[in-house]
């Protein structure tokens, strides 16, 4: 009669039998296609890395999206802490929903400034302060007043709204 120690020895040395078969009936050239991009992996990781429009604002929505992951993460921790009493809790669920009103807010205004003016865009809102990072080289004192009337447009109250053109 076989016992465990049987069976999950013959398991595994079926299975490293058949690999290795395997690894040895395999075509030399995929082994020799997997080294040459690896050679050039190693050759890419030494080079300057330049930074585009789209990369600037991407890094710009990293960070954003980073701080606001954390401030969910911290008011989620409050919501579900034994300890918090309930007007903590209260306030914690309350500000939740207004991070996620003011990243709606923000998506909102990007996708009406790509249609509007064709232009990509990063906004950040905070309470009545609004900033638009704009990726363009040209820096157009007419466009950046009409984005931010285009963007007032969108508020009944006086928001205090900055582009900035980055390349």
């Amino acid at each position: 009669m076989i016992n465990k120690k049987g069976i999950w020895f013959l398991t595994l040395f079926s299975l490293i039998l058949v690999l290795s078969v395997y690894y040895i009936t395999m075509p030399s050239e995929l082994l020799l296609m997997n080294s040459a991009k690896e050679k050039d992996n190693e050759k890419d990781a030494g080079e300057v890395v330049v930074i585009t429009e789209s990369e600037v604002l991407t890094a710009l929505r990293v960070e954003a999206d980073e701080q606001h992951q954390q401030h969910m993460n911290d008011l989620k921790m409050i919501l579900t802490s034994i300890d918090a009493t309930v007007d903590e809790k209260n306030n914690a669920f309350e500000k939740l929903k207004l991070l996620n009103v003011t990243r709606g807010e923000e998506e909102k205004i990007e996708q009406q400034l790509q249609e509007e003016f064709k232009a990509k865009a990063f906004v950040k809102v905070e309470g009545n302060q609004i900033r638009v990072v704009i990726a363009s080289d040209k820096h157009d004192n007419k466009l950046a007043n009409d984005i931010m009337r285009s963007v007032q447009k969108n508020y009944e109250n006086k928001m205090f709204i900055s582009v900035k053109f980055q390349k």
